[in-house]
């Protein structure tokens, strides 16, 4: 144990982290690059991903607290291994026409036509995750007024406006299709499967790859990207920012901002608005 030192440690996570000092001691911060996620994730295959070299990164930390706790070491490396953030990833974003296909993918003839454009369209419209919308009853849609209530992370509360043509394609799959589908086990849930069971997080999961796949659209769409439609088309719109925090359910506005480093066009209008040199 007495030969496991922070350069060795920086060493795994990329060579060019790796020099090693001329003694045994810790090399100070100031003189050593500390060892970042991008190097352990650039320089082969150790590593799936960034997050699997942050796990890695975690579990050798507190094997080497660990191991100084029980004096098998004298330092732990505690000021030059500290966990850098993962890089943050742009959201994938369709356009408004690719969205609209999506919308219109399911066939009027297919016997859950009602309950799948309902489905699609509470999504968008309302930018909820597929957890909170598998969760959502009768009682959380307010048709009349227009919003529903979900819960969030955390168990958290938020009423979130829906359009027109959501409310539109609820109530007829309310009004057309629910009552078919009920039964004893289906309690008060809004969407339900064929065998009356509330839908799950992964059948609607499902059911979205499936209508975008028939839509044309890119394999790596999913649930969550109508989500980041939803806030994109809505900042593109001129929604501020905190509108759409709230919308989301997102604690932290600086989870909300990622989505106006998207929109490209918005911030070249804005650039164009406001710079003094035209």
């Amino acid at each position: 144990m007495e030969d496991v030192k922070p350069w060795l440690v920086r060493k795994y996570f990329g060579p060019r982290t790796a020099n090693r000092p001329s003694s045994d001691s810790s090399p100070p911060v100031g003189n050593h690059r500390q060892a970042t996620l991008g190097d352990a994730t650039r320089r082969g295959a150790r590593f799936d991903s960034e997050s699997s070299a942050k796990r890695a990164l975690v579990a050798i930390r507190m094997f080497l607290r660990f191991a100084k706790l029980r004096r098998l070491i004298e330092d732990d490396g505690g000021e030059v291994l500290d966990t850098p953030k993962t890089w943050q990833r742009l959201p994938i974003v369709c356009n408004k026409q690719q969205v609209l296909r999506l919308l219109e993918a399911p066939s009027a003839q297919e016997p859950f036509y009602l309950r799948d454009k309902a489905l699609l369209e509470l999504l968008y419209a309302t930018g909820v995750r597929a957890s909170e919308l598998a969760n959502l009853k009768t009682t959380d849609v307010n048709l009349d007024i227009g919003y529903l209530r979900c819960f969030g992370k955390g168990n958290k509360e938020r009423v979130v406006p829906v359009g027109r043509i959501a409310i539109a394609a609820t109530r007829e799959y309310l009004r057309d299709l629910r009552p078919e589908l009920a039964k004893p086990q289906s309690q008060a849930f809004l969407l339900l499967s064929r065998t009356g069971r509330p839908l799950s997080r992964i059948e609607i999961w499902r059911l979205v790859k499936k209508y975008a796949v028939r839509a044309g659209m890119p394999r790596n769409v999913t649930v969550h990207t109508l989500r980041h439609c939803f806030a994109t088309h809505l900042l593109s719109g001129g929604a501020d920012l905190r509108s759409v925090q709230e919308m989301l359910g997102h604690v932290d506005i600086g989870t909300t901002q990622i989505y106006t480093h998207v929109d490209h066009e918005r911030l070249r209008q804005i650039h164009k608005k406001f710079h003094p040199r035209p």
